[in-house]
């Protein structure tokens, strides 16, 4: 028994080492592309939020559905998420296009209807250790 109980810590320590190292490598992706202003593919944007320390750049992805905007928490890191919360007013990089936003939550209907259109394939969610999804909806402001 005692050997079936360390193989299976030494497995699940190995996977929570990859785990780590797969969001840390998508956190420094994210802040490494949005320093440069690369936000690549059509589905990706630049999200600014603000706190007491001033704004910071994320690149994120984002879906479209029925001519509104929504942006997922799709990682265990979320600082941009949380800032986003505390500050709802954002700036947005999308298609060489910035413009200003205001962040909403999203739940219950909305909430099961944008998370079937933003779906996460099973390998990803494998690799970043099942994190909770929270969404926003981009709301234009001054439109």
């Amino acid at each position: 028994m005692p050997r079936v109980v360390k193989w299976l810590a030494i497995t699940v320590g190995a996977y929570v080492v990859i785990v780590v190292a797969f969001e840390s490598l998508v956190v420094f992706m994210g802040h490494r592309q949005a320093e440069h202003g690369v936000a690549p593919g059509e589905h990706w944007l630049v999200i600014t939020t603000r706190d007491a320390n001033g704004s910071r750049d994320t690149v994120v992805g984002g879906v479209e559905v029925d001519g509104r905007l929504y942006v997922a928490a799709n990682h265990w890191p979320r600082g941009w998420f949380e800032r986003a919360l505390a500050n709802p007013d954002v700036d947005v990089a999308r298609n060489g296009i910035r413009a200003r936003y205001r962040a909403e939550p999203v739940s219950g209907a909305e909430r099961e209807r944008i998370e079937a259109h933003y779906a996460i394939p099973l390998a990803i969610r494998v690799l970043t250790g099942f994190p909770p999804r929270s969404f926003l909806r981009l709301e234009p402001v001054g439109a």
